[in-house]
């Protein structure tokens, strides 16, 4: 399986209202709930306002369209960093999941996935 690098520097953070996200940006994930209104973006586009954020996420995503029919690909590649004691932060959308960890330990997360047999790319 090829697990893809991606080269933004990411934010997840809380916020009041979604008016206050950029949609143009090449990349964010909204999440609410009844209790949060959530947005992982690129830093750069982190909105003004937010109540809470945490910077510093870099994120690799699965190539390929994933069939919902798959079980366990994410729960195996965080398992990989989880023995590695690296926190991740996942997010999954209809094609793919995307696995974001600290910047500080991007590096070593491709080299466990690589170790376990994934591709690179």
């Amino acid at each position: 399986m090829k697990i893809q690098k991606l080269g933004y520097d990411l934010t997840v953070c809380k916020l009041e209202s979604i008016k206050e996200i950029d949609t143009d940006s090449e990349l964010f994930f909204i999440g609410r709930t009844d209790e949060e209104l959530s947005l992982v973006c690129l830093t750069q586009d982190t909105p003004q306002s937010v109540t809470d954020k945490e910077d510093g996420w870099k994120a690799m995503r699965i190539c390929g369209t994933l069939d919902f029919s798959l079980i366990g690909i994410l729960s195996k590649i965080t398992g990989i960093l989880a023995e590695c004691s690296i926190g991740v932060f996942a997010v999954s959308t209809f094609n793919t999941d995307y696995i974001l960890v600290k910047r500080e330990n991007f590096d070593k997360a491709l080299s466990a996935l690589e170790a376990a047999g994934y591709e690179i790319v």
